[in-house]
């Protein structure tokens, strides 16, 4: 089992719990969203709090972190753009008539999905909705984007005709059931992937493969040909809903309610690893360096060795569940419900972890060696037996 670690620095700013965090493309800030209406800004550098994003009317239930810019998302049905250096709010997209629940930021695009079970596309820069995505019959919980580009080939693209002006497409996820994939141009529906018999609660696009993961509360994860619309496989070994995803590699890893995160071959569909020691539902998870990272409804997050499965490191402090964590230059971030962030150091971990890998990759580059200079001695043994016959 796993020792326990003290974190390196708690950050009690927020007066209520932190829903989400976003860390930005170059590494040099963290975002936080919280149930008081408010967004901070964290330098990952110092660990200090730079900036106090104030205006929304309601709590925020999602936020997005550039590296020029801050988007956050409220149960005010607004979405909000900030300049993270002066903190002042610099767009406020309105059309939305519910809680808006997820953003996405993609190109010169803006995404948001909410309870009103519509998806929108705005423009960035001009404060404009640009698209409304109608279809679904309940909330929108999760989105994705990708470009035809990345999965058509040229005599496919060809057939699309009418969305020549924009290869972009939205993915959506809904308590309805169903996924659905989007012309972001038109907003007409391409593809609804029928399948699910619960909510889907997250998605993970892998475009190369044209391949989408959807996870639900009906205790599965899918796989869909993005093109098609075929589902390929079906991930059934979960006993309560499918929480969160993380793609690695071609190795899929799962957190459910079921208190475990599996490890999927993602070619095979073969359930290749459970991590276990959660007392409640995985509710966020990492894969950084060889290691995977969970947190739990158990107000704890955990190290587990990615390949064996043993429980590595427990990280306690938090009161509440773990909304979300974030990895950087060997630091573990991890935001709760109770209102903190907290920092961890997790270099001895990552250190002990390098020094395993290179050990493996030893052993198997020796074993290698052995296998090739017995493969080597028994072609020659071969040859002298054939010699020796006359053949």
């Amino acid at each position: 089992m796993g020792n326990s670690g003290s974190a390196v620095k708690v950050c009690t700013d927020h007066q209520g719990g932190i829903n989400w965090l976003s860390l930005s493309p170059d590494g040099q800030r963290l975002l936080t969203g919280s149930e008081d209406g408010t967004a901070r800004l964290w330098s990952t550098a110092d660990s200090q709090c730079h900036g106090h994003f104030q205006g929304h009317e309601s709590y925020i239930t999602f936020c997005h972190l550039e590296n020029e810019a801050a988007f956050t998302c409220s149960a005010d049905h607004t979405i909000r753009k900030w300049d993270v250096v002066t903190g002042q709010c610099l767009a406020i997209y309105r059309g939305h008539t519910s809680i808006v629940n997820r953003i996405l930021v993609a190109k010169d695009y803006l995404f948001s999905g909410s309870y009103d079970r519509t998806a929108r596309c705005w423009s960035v820069d001009k404060e404009k909705q640009i698209q409304e995505f109608r279809g679904h019959r309940n909330c929108v919980l999760t989105l994705a984007h990708y470009s035809s580009r990345d999965v058509l080939e040229e005599e496919e693209e060809e057939e699309e005709e009418e969305e020549k002006v924009s290869r972009d497409l939205l993915v959506t996820g809904s308590t309805d059931c169903t996924v659905k994939v989007w012309w972001v141009s038109s907003g007409r529906c391409y593809q609804t992937l029928l399948g699910h018999t619960g909510a889907v609660l997250c998605l993970i696009l892998d475009a190369p493969n044209r391949e989408l993961f959807s996870g639900s509360t009906d205790y599965t994860i899918r796989t869909w040909n993005i093109v098609t619309g075929e589902q390929l496989k079906v991930f059934k070994e979960h006993q309560g809903s499918v929480i969160c995803l993380e793609l690695v590699n071609r190795h899929l890893y799962s957190g459910s309610a079921d208190r475990t995160v599996k490890c999927w071959f993602v070619d095979t569909g073969e359930r290749i690893q459970t991590y276990k020691a959660h007392k409640h539902s995985v509710s966020t998870l990492k894969y950084h360096a060889g290691i995977l990272f969970t947190g739990s409804g158990d107000a704890c997050a955990r190290a587990f060795n990615s390949k064996s499965g043993v429980l590595q490191k427990i990280f306690r402090g938090h009161k509440f569940i773990i909304n979300c964590i974030q990895i950087h230059n060997e630091l573990l971030y991890t935001a709760s419900h109770d209102g903190t962030l907290r920092i961890w150091d997790i270099r001895g971990i990552c250190k002990r972890n390098k020094r395993r890998l290179k050990k493996e990759r030893s052993v198997q580059g020796r074993s290698s060696q052995k296998g090739s200079l017995s493969r080597l001695f028994n072609n020659k043994v071969g040859c002298m037996v054939q010699q020796e016959n006359g053949e």
